[in-house]
């Protein structure tokens, strides 16, 4: 995007009022409605050349075990993956990682409520394809969980990615997915 400059009492035209819209912040590109006692929720044909970066927000719904882990694969690749976050309570912090995953961990799920959002880097490029920020509650154990990031070690372009938790199934909310504009 052209950065553009404007003076005090600057009547703007239409055309710069359409290039600031269409150049500035985030763009729906998605939302797809997770069914009912459904063991994963692709989502398909979200990536590509038009943004680099995405943001992706789980919400509504409920699982049907507590507290198992909302897992993000990218396309079908079930290799590569490297991940991490970190685990508070009253008693203590620590932190919980793999360096051979087949997933990226990105939130929680429980029997009340999913809810987390996350940013996506580069699916589509000939890049290294990271995740980072999701935070969630461990109602079980009273434990805040996060940020869970991680990445994809390979340059596979990715258009799709898929959400599954750990245990059980999922039922009802949404996956909404947002491009950050360039």
């Amino acid at each position: 995007m052209a950065e553009q400059t404007f003076t005090s009492g600057q009547i703007l035209t239409a055309a710069q009022m359409t290039t600031l819209q269409t150049n500035t912040g985030l763009a729906f590109i998605s939302s797809t409605t997770i069914g009912t006692g459904v063991a994963s929720v692709p989502v398909t044909g979200v990536f590509s050349t038009t943004y680099d970066n995405y943001r992706i927000v789980i919400s509504g719904g409920a699982g049907s075990a507590v507290n198992p882990t909302l897992n993000l694969i990218f396309g079908s690749t079930a290799t590569g993956y490297e991940w991490a976050y970190g685990v508070a309570s009253n008693a203590a912090a620590s932190g919980v990682g793999s360096t051979t995953g087949t997933f990226i961990p990105v939130g929680q799920s429980n029997t009340n409520l999913n809810v987390t959002s996350f940013d996506v880097f580069s699916p589509f490029l000939a890049k290294y394809t990271a995740a980072f920020g999701g935070m969630s509650y461990d109602l079980t154990n009273q434990q805040a969980r996060g940020p869970y990031n991680g990445i994809l070690k390979n340059t596979t372009s990715y258009t799709d990615f898929t959400i599954s938790p750990s245990t059980g199934t999922l039922t009802a909310g949404t996956i909404t997915v947002y491009g950050y504009r360039k």
